[in-house]
């Protein structure tokens, strides 16, 4: 599982390594990267942890 920390460092995507300039205001808050486009997820407000958000599976109505 890819996760970034911010503390005093910039935030970065896990996934393309982008700089991320974000200010989530809840966890589980589902975010886009401008570099890449992954989704990713707010794990943790304090510290700030993002993780590539899980894919959504079709459930197709059953």
């Amino acid at each position: 599982m890819s996760q970034t920390i911010l503390e005093t460092a910039p935030l970065e995507c896990p996934e393309c390594a982008a700089r991320l300039a974000i200010t989530p205001t809840l966890a589980g808050e589902v975010l886009d990267c401008r570099g890449c486009g992954a989704e990713l997820e707010v794990v943790s407000l304090t510290p700030l942890l993002v993780q590539l958000a899980p894919h959504a599976e079709e459930d197709w109505g059953e």
